[in-house]
C-alpha cells in the first residue's frame, strides 16, 4: 500500500483552494517572557506628555467609551491647558459638569483674585518675600474644585485604577500631579433580601456587588467605631478592591497579620470573585473541603465580627469571607441567634443528622442489601428482595443512574429560567422515578432512597458543604459496594484522618474546644440562651474573651 499517495490524495481533499489574491493571515506569538504588567511612570510636568501615555494605554483612538476633554484652566488671572479622562457610563456627566468643569473653566471671584505675595520670617526675624509662581495645584485643591473627595497622585499606576472604578482625574499643564475625583455614577443593583439564605426572623437585607456599600452596611450593623476596614488591591490587571473588616479591640492581632500576609501576596492577573479567593488563601485546598464561610448577609457578618473573626469583602460579588471557621459553622443558620435555644437546638440536630444522610445513606443502603441482610426484619427482606426480582442490574448501576439523574435534575432546575425550574424538578422526578420504576430498571426503595438522600442535601444551610457532602457520598457508595460495613468503616476513618489534618488560619477543623464548656459558659455546636453566652470562643483567642458581664439581665437581679 502507497501510504504516500494516500496522504497525497488527502490533501488534496481538504485542501482550501482559493483565489490567488486572497489574504493570507497569520498570528506572529511572541515568546518573550519578560512581560510587564505594571507601568512605572510619573506624572510629567508636560502636559502632552501625560496625554500621549493616556492615549497609548487607553488606546483613545479605538475605545468609544474613553472620554478626554480638553480646556482652558483659570486661575489667578492666568490661563492653563488641561484635559480630565473619565469613562463614559461609569462616571457622573452631571458632578463632572457642575464640580469640575464649571469652577475651573467659567470666570469667578474664585479664579480671577490675585493672589499678594507671601511674607515669611525665617529664624533670624528677617522678612522673606514668596512668590505665588509655584502654588497653583494648592489653589486648585483648596479653591477651585468642590468635591469631598479629592487624592493628589503622582503615579500612573493608581491614576489608571482610579479611572477603572469610576473617577475622574485631571491633569494640568506644568503641574507634576494629577488630581483623582471621585466621581462615581455608574448603575448598580439596589440592596434586596437574600435568595440563598432565607430566614424567618431577622434582617431582610443582602450584600451587594459595590463594596462601598457593603462596607456601609457592615458598619451599620455593627454600628462601632472600633471596626477598621483596610483596601487591598488584588490582581496586575484587574486591580480589584477588596476590604478586610475585623474589630480592633477583639479580633486577635495575629490572625488579622496572616490574612493581610496572604492576600498582600498572591500574585495574580485578575479576581473576580470570592470563590476564587477562598482558593488561592485556604491552607489545604488538595482535599476539596471548604474551610471558610461565606455569607450574603449582613447581620451573619456583623455576628461573625464580634465573635473576633475576620471577613472579607471583594468588589463586584455579593458575598463575604468569613474565617477562620470549623465544620460546626457550615450546618449552623443565621435562623439560630433568632430563635430559643431549645428551638435552635432541634434544628441544628436535624441538620446534623442530614449531614450523615448525605454522606452515609446510600452505601449503608447498598451494604445491607449486597452483604448483612440479616440486618433486615425477614417482612422487609422478603419485600426488598420481590421489588428487585425484575431488575437485571446489579444494585450499584441502579443508584449511580439514579444519582445522577437526580443531580442532572438538579443542575437544570438551577440553569432554566425561574417560572419553568420548579416545574422541570416536580415533573422531571415524578415521570423519570415511576418510569424507571415500571422499566425495571430500579426498584421502588432505591427511589425513596435518592429521594431521602436529596432531601437531606438540601437541609445543609452552606451550599459549598453540601456540594462537598454529594461528592463524597459517591466514594462511600463505592467502598461499600467492594466491601460493605468495613469499607464505610475505612471510608469514615480516612474521612476523619483528613478533617482532623485541616486547619482553617491556624484553627483545627474539627476544634476539641467546639463543645460546652459549663465554666466559661460558652459553646459552639449548641445554641445556649442569650443570658448564660458569656465568652467568646477560646479557640479564636479574641483580645476581650469576655462577651457581657456574669449578670447581663440586671433588671432581674438588681443587687448582684
Amino acid at each position: 500500500m502507497n501510504f504516500s499517495r494516500i496522504k497525497q490524495s488527502l490533501t488534496n481533499l481538504i485542501t482550501y483552494k482559493g483565489p490567488k489574491d486572497s489574504y493570507d493571515f497569520s498570528l506572529n506569538i511572541s515568546t518573550s517572557k519578560n512581560v510587564t504588567y505594571e507601568s512605572d511612570e510619573k506624572v510629567s510636568s508636560n502636559l502632552k506628555v501625560n496625554k500621549d501615555i493616556i492615549d497609548r494605554k487607553y488606546n483613545t483612538l479605538i475605545n468609544s467609551d474613553i472620554i478626554i476633554r480638553k480646556f482652558k484652566l483659570k486661575s489667578n488671572n492666568h490661563s492653563y491647558s488641561a484635559f480630565i479622562i473619565y469613562i463614559d457610563g461609569m462616571s457622573d456627566s452631571n458632578l463632572i459638569n457642575d464640580f469640575i468643569l464649571k469652577p475651573l473653566m467659567l470666570r469667578n471671584t474664585a479664579n480671577t483674585y490675585k493672589t499678594h505675595s507671601l511674607k515669611t520670617i525665617n529664624k533670624d526675624k528677617k522678612v522673606i518675600i514668596q512668590r505665588n509662581s509655584n502654588n497653583l495645584a494648592v489653589e486648585i485643591e483648596n479653591s477651585l474644585l468642590p468635591q469631598n473627595s479629592l487624592v493628589k497622585e503622582t503615579d500612573f499606576n493608581n491614576i489608571f485604577s482610579a479611572i477603572n472604578m469610576g473617577n475622574c482625574v485631571l491633569f494640568v499643564d506644568t503641574l507634576a500631579i494629577a488630581f483623582n475625583l471621585d466621581v462615581k455614577g455608574f448603575k448598580q443593583r439596589s440592596v434586596s433580601s437574600p435568595n440563598n439564605e432565607i430566614i424567618i426572623k431577622g434582617p431582610q437585607e443582602a450584600f451587594v456587588e459595590s463594596i462601598r456599600v457593603n462596607t456601609s452596611m457592615l458598619r451599620r450593623a455593627t454600628n462601632t467605631e472600633n471596626l477598621v476596614i483596610e483596601n487591598v488591591l488584588i490582581g496586575k490587571l484587574s486591580k480589584t478592591p477588596c476590604a478586610i473588616c475585623y474589630l480592633k479591640n477583639i479580633a486577635n492581632s495575629d490572625l488579622v497579620a496572616e490574612v493581610r500576609y496572604r492576600l498582600n501576596n498572591l500574585k495574580i492577573d485578575s479576581l473576580l470573585s470570592t470563590g476564587q479567593l477562598e482558593q488561592l488563601i485556604c491552607e489545604d485546598n488538595k482535599y476539596n473541603i471548604p474551610q471558610v464561610l461565606s455569607t450574603e448577609r449582613p447581620d451573619k457578618a456583623a455576628k461573625n465580627l464580634y465573635a473576633g473573626r475576620v471577613v472579607i469583602l471583594v468588589n463586584g460579588n455579593p458575598y463575604c469571607i468569613i474565617l477562620p471557621t470549623t465544620i460546626v459553622d457550615f450546618i449552623s443558620s443565621p435562623e439560630d441567634t433568632n430563635l430559643r435555644p431549645a428551638f435552635a437546638n432541634f434544628l441544628k440536630f436535624l441538620r446534623f443528622l442530614a449531614m450523615g444522610i448525605t454522606l452515609l445513606l446510600p452505601s449503608i443502603y447498598i451494604a445491607i442489601v449486597d452483604f448483612h441482610q440479616e440486618l433486615l426484619p425477614t417482612e422487609l427482606l422478603f419485600s426488598l428482595w420481590a421489588s428487585r426480582e425484575n431488575v437485571p442490574f446489579p444494585i450499584i448501576f441502579e443508584l449511580l443512574v439514579m444519582e445522577i439523574s437526580f443531580e442532572l435534575i438538579r443542575e437544570a432546575g438551577l440553569r432554566v429560567p425561574s417560572p419553568v425550574g420548579p416545574t422541570i424538578g416536580i415533573v422531571g422526578a415524578l415521570v423519570l422515578g415511576q418510569a424507571a420504576v415500571n422499566a425495571s430498571i430500579v426498584s421502588p426503595f432505591l427511589i425513596i432512597i435518592v429521594a431521602i438522600t436529596g432531601i437531606a442535601s438540601f437541609a445543609i444551610p452552606d451550599f459549598s458543604f453540601g456540594f462537598h457532602l454529594r461528592i463524597t457520598r459517591f466514594l462511600f457508595t463505592i467502598s461499600a459496594y467492594i466491601t460493605g460495613f468495613l469499607g464505610i468503616a475505612i471510608g469514615i476513618y480516612v474521612y476523619l484522618c483528613i478533617l482532623c489534618s485541616i486547619k482553617s488560619f491556624g484553627v483545627p477543623y474539627l476544634n476539641p474546644n467546639d463543645t460546652i464548656d459549663f465554666n466559661k459558659k460558652s459553646s459552639n455546636f449548641f445554641v445556649m440562651p442569650t443570658w448564660m453566652q458569656e465568652f467568646r470562643h477560646n479557640y479564636l483567642h479574641p483580645k476581650k474573651e469576655r462577651a457581657q458581664n456574669k449578670i447581663s439581665m440586671k433588671w432581674r437581679h438588681p443587687n448582684e
